[in-house]
């Protein structure tokens, strides 16, 4: 019997490749309440089916269902760029 959660070592994978603190840009959010492609944010947490919780930069704090939705984690310099 298969359900639709990731495995234990899944969400510890992503939770390594988005460390709490690092910056995303929004490429795909299946959500009509969306910020726009292209929004950047911080990462906050990762939850236990892995999904990324996401400060976006304009105020929302939708999540990033990684399965749906589609961010890249982006290096930015101390000033923004």
């Amino acid at each position: 019997m298969s359900n639709n959660f990731p495995s234990r070592e899944t969400v510890e994978r992503i939770r390594k490749q988005y460390p709490v603190g690092c910056r995303v840009e929004l490429l795909r959010m299946n959500d009509p309440d969306s910020p726009p492609i292209g929004t950047k944010g911080t990462v906050r947490y990762v939850d236990d089916i892995g999904s990324l919780g996401v400060a976006w930069d304009n105020g929302s704090s939708l999540q990033v269902v990684l399965r749906e939705d589609y961010a890249v984690k982006i290096e930015e310099t101390q000033d923004g760029q």
